[in-house]
């Protein structure tokens, strides 16, 4: 398993003081990501994949894609970006139980990981791998643990099992939308433009402080679109029009 350093944009958490207790004794912020699109089996508005045509890798959006996943983008311009995430996720797969992936995730967890995003690039693809974690964040009650999903039948399939230290956030996008309002879940929307998010009344989270605090886990919020975007699409015209706002661009 390849746990990955947090990105530029998550640097920003280490000043939020609630966040800060988790980076004490010098402990960094890692993600644990798998490969995008194959990983996701309720992703929807955002469904991309990478694929192999004529011996070389392209992005394959899906049927409903309304703008491409900006880690598919990653994987398709970084081989070993596709290899780490196409490794972890072979893994994962191949464990056999909770238990087993539980393990996995744990022996190969860096020695000072603080925080930990479960994904920047994937989900969680069934319902063994997202109670594996559950078990990961209960044996290290000192870490902070969060994840963006689609995949919420399953986290709504174990609601009560979430653990305080594992910080769950519904994305806007998948094919079970529906199940955010009538469930009740905190969820981001990613928007086109700032005021897209004023007319949502939702704050919009630039380095992901506000999806990671345990205090906010009952709080939407949105996301700014980033990432590469289809050229002549609507998604490319706003992301134009943002031209670099907030910690996206990086």
């Amino acid at each position: 398993m390849k746990y990955s350093k947090a990105n530029a944009k998550t640097h920003a958490m280490s000043e939020v003081p609630e966040l800060a207790a988790y980076l004490d004794h010098n402990r960094k912020i890692y993600s644990l990501d798998l490969l995008s699109g194959y990983s996701c089996p309720s992703a929807k508005a955002c469904l991309s994949k990478v694929v192999e045509v004529d011996g070389k890798r392209r992005i394959k959006d899906g049927p409903d894609n309304e703008f491409r996943c900006f880690s598919a983008s990653q994987e398709a311009q970084y081989p070993n970006v596709y290899n780490a995430r196409k490794h972890n996720f072979d893994l994962l797969r191949a464990a056999d139980g909770v238990v087993e992936k539980a393990n996995l995730l744990d022996v190969n967890m860096p020695d000072n990981l603080g925080i930990c995003r479960i994904h920047v690039a994937g989900d969680f693809f069934n319902r063994d791998y997202l109670e594996a974690w559950t078990m990961v964040a209960r044996r290290n009650e000192d870490r902070l643990f969060y994840a963006y999903t689609k995949s919420l039948k399953y986290w709504l399939d174990m609601v009560d099992d979430i653990p305080y230290n594992l910080v769950m956030t519904a994305s806007y996008g998948g094919r079970d939308d529906a199940l955010i309002a009538t469930k009740g879940l905190r969820s981001a929307t990613v928007v086109f433009s700032e005021a897209e998010a004023d007319r949502l009344g939702a704050e919009i989270d630039h380095d992901d402080s506000h999806a990671a605090r345990p205090s906010l886990r009952n709080d939407s919020f949105a996301l700014l679109l980033h990432g590469t975007q289809p050229a002549g699409t609507e998604a490319a015209a706003a992301l134009k029009e943002l031209k670099g706002k907030g910690s996206y661009s990086r």
